[in-house]
């Protein structure tokens, strides 16, 4: 079947992705490497039967089933090496910048000291921009799941790294974990300096996409895709153009939605809404951005002007400075006109 010709435009276009887990790009090859480099006893059949499961249920058996995986994640080498493999998926991907999250908690949790993670997260992330021109930004994420407690015993661990620190987020499950849970840690960061975002709207309700805004005074809402729930939220979130970082595949593994042509995408755009496409976990819902945005194409049926709608929504909620978004929306033009 010959290719369509708006996916050869969206392999085409510079693009900047706001919404990766760097723990959810440890792709199968790089995990059992890993594995077998630091003794770690993994079962293949495992990630067969957590498909299943996250296809399943919902995304806190993901917690289930991700979490695990994550073991192989000892050394600041490993974290190294696994790190520099997402730029390796994101050559060939025209990406041009990105925002990656960062859960500590997952590795203290596990003993591994704060400082290895982070700094081999770090070094992955400057060697992948020396190497490939690919800029970033790094944002520490809380698990909602655990305690607001547990998340101030982080931000401690993480006060001599918050000039290399780029913003907070808010992940994990969010049923019972509503955004008012961490209303007092995410002053304390704002005191610091740190700006917030937040998974909402998601699995939870469209009233934790307003806890969020309000309380935590999050800049942009992670996925968001319940929003349309509350009409008068949609209103809110058109006028202050407060970025929507939706991940397709991602809600589709996780069944937000059934079937991704039920996707309420187009919807969201069709409001004026600041929405974009992101991969979320790689590794583990289906692809990187360009498949997202091809699956999309697809199965929602998506017209040029909305697949470049989306592609500039993101590059105007990234946090590059203003002259480096305005270049790269003349690309994007220049890339349409070539």
């Amino acid at each position: 079947m010959p290719q369509h010709p708006l996916d050869t435009l969206i392999t085409r276009l510079p693009k900047t992705e706001l919404h990766l887990h760097i723990e959810g790009s440890l792709e199968p090859e790089m995990m059992f490497a890993l594995a077998a480099r630091n003794g770690v006893a993994l079962r293949m059949p495992m990630s067969r039967r957590c498909e299943r499961r996250i296809s399943l249920i919902d995304c806190s058996l993901s917690l289930i089933c991700i979490t695990p995986v994550r073991r192989v994640l000892i050394t600041r080498a490993g974290f190294l090496r696994s790190d520099l493999g997402v730029f390796t998926a994101r050559q060939s991907g025209q990406y041009r910048s990105h925002r990656d999250f960062y859960d500590p908690q997952t590795h203290t949790a596990r003993g591994i000291d704060f400082a290895v993670s982070f700094n081999g997260i770090r070094r992955a992330l400057l060697d992948g921009e020396a190497q490939l021109g690919i800029s970033f930004r790094l944002i520490m994420c809380f698990l909602r799941h655990l305690s607001e407690e547990d998340g101030f015993a982080t931000l401690e661990q993480a006060m001599p790294y918050l000039a290399q620190i780029d913003g907070v987020g808010l992940d994990s499950s969010e049923l019972g974990h509503p955004p008012s849970k961490f209303a007092r840690l995410f002053a304390r960061c704002a005191e610091l300096g740190l700006p917030a975002v937040a998974h909402a709207g998601e699995e939870g309700p469209a009233s934790y996409i307003w806890e969020a805004l309000d309380l935590l005074k999050s800049r942009r809402i992670d996925h968001g895709v319940r929003c349309t729930e509350d009409a008068e939220l949609v209103k809110r979130l058109a006028a202050e153009r407060i970025p929507l970082t939706v991940c397709p595949l991602s809600n589709l593994k996780l069944c937000v939605v059934n079937d991704l042509a039920e996707h309420n995408l187009r919807e969201l755009l069709a409001a004026g809404l600041c929405a974009m496409v992101n991969s979320d976990d790689p590794a583990y819902f289906g692809g990187y951005l360009n498949t997202n945005l091809l699956a999309c194409r697809a199965a929602l049926d998506l017209s040029q002007d909305e697949i470049v709608q989306l592609i500039r929504n993101s590059f105007e909620a990234s946090w590059l400075t203003a002259d480096q978004k305005a270049h790269w929306q003349d690309q994007i033009s220049q890339a349409l006109n070539a």
